[in-house]
């Protein structure tokens, strides 16, 4: 492979790495579930405290976030077989999320470092400048009919319908408000056209250093 297609693929890896990262910070910001318990009136929906759902929460996310945790057991909340199937499919998402960040960490900062040797960090202005529009045209999306999009989002990650809990056998969910999942992909924008816009002001910087 030639050193056109590698600065091919470690822009690639770049592209990757940033997205992989906003979505594991933001699937990880338990802040904005604790700040969601008070915003959203959640142990209005639950005879728990807020220190006791939040320890259930985090049994859910252990779960989530651990490979080696290979069952989903929560103190206060039951799960059906449907339920425990949705958790296991958006663990091996989250899992595969992981496996990519760190897949890509490597050549990405190969790629940052080959840029910087040769005085090239301004090639980031371009390729940068295309991708931030991306995320500014699905948030427009979600935001015209946030409905509508979180079921096409369900429908393109998942093959059927277990994401689509019953609280009579699957209570968590009446603590999982489709509103807290509106804040998580509105944080996940922010984070990843901030991350996007790093790579066109550095280049900008390097363009006007190299004049």
């Amino acid at each position: 492979m030639n050193k056109k297609w590698l600065e091919v693929l470690g822009l690639i890896c770049l592209f990757v790495s940033l997205l992989t990262l906003a979505i594991t910070l933001t699937i990880n910001a338990r802040w904005l579930y604790q700040w969601d318990i008070g915003h959203l009136n959640l142990l209005d929906m639950t005879i728990l405290s807020e220190k006791e759902l939040l320890h259930n929460f985090d049994q859910l996310m252990r779960y989530l976030n651990t490979p080696w945790v290979t069952e989903l057991k929560m103190t206060d909340f039951p799960v059906s077989t449907s339920g425990a199937l949705h958790f296991y499919e958006v663990k091996k998402l989250f899992l595969l999320n992981y496996g990519l960040l760190i897949v890509t960490i490597g050549p990405s900062i190969w790629y940052l470092r080959r840029l910087v040797k040769q005085h090239r960090l301004w090639e980031l202005i371009q390729p940068f400048r295309i991708a931030v529009v991306v995320p500014i045209v699905v948030a427009f999306l979600m935001a015209v009919n946030f409905d509508r999009f979180f079921i096409m989002f369900h429908g393109v990650f998942f093959n059927n319908d277990a994401w689509i809990f019953n609280p009579a056998t699957d209570p968590i969910i009446n603590v999982l408000p489709e509103t807290f999942f509106l804040h998580c992909f509105i944080l996940f924008f922010i984070l990843l056209e901030i991350f996007l816009l790093l790579p066109v002001i550095i280049g900008k910087r390097a363009l006007k250093k190299e004049r």
